[in-house]
């Protein structure tokens, strides 16, 4: 999202840099006389189109549809890339990069085979949810196993834990 609003930003200045260039030219040629012939010419052009005329429509069209984009990417919450430790401290873990260590705790426990960890965020709380092919009866000792890799990381809360153990199929 970070990229989406620096992107954003520059588009917004690199217009407002124009607009205000274009202000000053026009500025500098009225005082020394000259005709404004930028404006004049908008001006010609704009009062003269129509709604009915295709072209206004669509750059109506896609200027709505490019403003209604924008409020769906500033609205949508993305995945943190960065997950923060403590308040204060400045110390922050890479998102994906705990995502799969918690995966590996939790496949090193017996009866587990495959697990995927998945990190939520609540504000500064972390909340993984681990889906994993396994014995159902692990559960606890998957939960507990997280739990004491979360305190290794010195995660800021232990919110509970979404363990999700789907049991192994046997084809025979």
């Amino acid at each position: 999202m970070r990229t989406v609003n620096r992107i954003a930003t520059l588009l917004l200045a690199v217009a407002l840099l124009a607009g205000g260039t274009l202000v000053t030219v026009e500025a500098l040629l009225a005082a020394s006389g000259h005709p404004g012939s930028l404006v004049q010419r908008w001006y010609a052009v704009l009062t003269t189109t129509r709604w009915q005329d295709a072209p206004v429509r669509a750059v109506a069209a896609g200027v709505a549809l490019l403003g209604l984009v924008l409020l769906v990417a500033e609205l949508l919450r993305w995945r943190p890339v960065r997950l923060r430790l403590a308040e204060d401290d400045g110390w922050h873990l890479h998102r994906r990069s705990v995502e799969r260590r918690l995966a590996r705790v939790a496949r090193a426990v017996p009866s587990v085979h495959r697990a995927r960890v998945r990190l939520r965020r609540r504000g500064d709380d972390w909340r993984p949810r681990v889906t994993a092919t396994g014995d159902p009866s692990a559960r606890a000792d998957v939960e507990f196993a997280l739990r004491w890799e979360l305190d290794r990381l010195a995660a800021p809360r232990r919110d509970p834990i979404e363990v999700r153990l789907i049991p192994v199929r046997r084809t025979t």
